[in-house]
């Protein structure tokens, strides 16, 4: 058996989509591209025998901070050396950096074992959209300043994220709102995925603002399913799936490498995504 890990070409990008979907990750429609053009480096394929085997991406966002996921093998090839060498090449690509990871609850000892801490856990949460009436302080992003709102995102993520935002909050079939009151108090984007929405981020000033753009986003998505994925720490951000009737169907456990980042955990009401972070 002849394993080897090279990089993904963009062509490829829908490979780890569909790995990704096959193991009921449901990943949006129109990830893939964003997520590859946000660090074209930092995407792996492991080869056994000329067949893929596995998958892997390790966005390096600064020089200080890094994400891994899509960490997914074919269940041919869980027993082989597939696995542990895309490990070691997502971490060796991110060497030196703060590396967060939303990793199974099943593997936590796996990840403690080799350095990675727990910060908190990640609950997804399902529901249904419908139509609300909203504040009329809630705005498209596209009249607002890119800049501005990465200013914003930048209290609620590890790492300044130019690049990704821009073409976040543009994707194709995408809606992306933000409540302004005299500056940004918050934004969010929902997207669709091959079954239903996902909505990430909601990152907001407070509960009510976070409500206010949460009503907007699924406002977009009438009788259509929606995920939100949630810190569960943050018992505001619980406490407005729960005033929706959402019920909960996955969780990951949030780690990371060398140290909780110095983030505003109370402005996260849903975070972005289980892949980048």
């Amino acid at each position: 058996m002849n394993c080897k890990i090279r990089r993904m070409e963009l062509a490829e990008v829908e490979i780890a989509s569909y790995l990704a979907y096959r193991e009921g990750w449901n990943p949006g429609v129109n990830d893939g591209l964003v997520f590859y053009n946000t660090d074209e480096n930092g995407f792996f394929i492991a080869e056994v025998d000329g067949r893929v085997a596995g998958c892997i991406s390790a966005v390096k966002y600064s020089k200080d901070f890094g994400f891994i996921g899509f960490y997914i093998i074919d269940k041919e090839f869980r027993k082989g050396p597939a696995g542990t060498m895309l490990g070691l090449a997502a971490l060796k690509y991110l060497k030196n950096c703060n590396i967060g990871i939303d990793g199974v609850l099943s593997r936590i000892n796996n990840y403690q074992n080799i350095g990675f801490k727990l910060a908190y856990r990640n609950i997804r949460y399902e529901g249904i959209g419908g139509h609300y009436k909203y504040s009329s302080k809630v705005f498209h992003a596209s009249v607002i300043d890119i800049e501005e709102i990465s200013n914003y995102d930048s209290s609620c993520f590890p790492a300044r994220r130019e690049k990704f935002l821009e073409s976040w909050l543009k994707m194709v079939h995408s809606n992306s709102f933000v409540y302004y009151d005299e500056k940004i108090r918050g934004y969010g984007v929902i997207r669709p995925c091959r079954k239903g929405y996902k909505i990430g981020p909601i990152f907001a000033d407070n509960p009510l603002v976070a409500d206010e753009i949460y009503k907007a986003l699924v406002s977009k998505a009438i009788d259509e399913i929606v995920y939100l994925d949630v810190p569960e720490i943050n018992q505001a951000a619980v406490d407005i799936a729960m005033k929706y009737d959402m019920k909960k169907v996955f969780e990951t456990a949030r780690m990371y490498s060398k140290y909780e980042p110095l983030i505003d955990i109370n402005k996260i009401f849903r975070i972005t995504s289980f892949e980048l972070g």
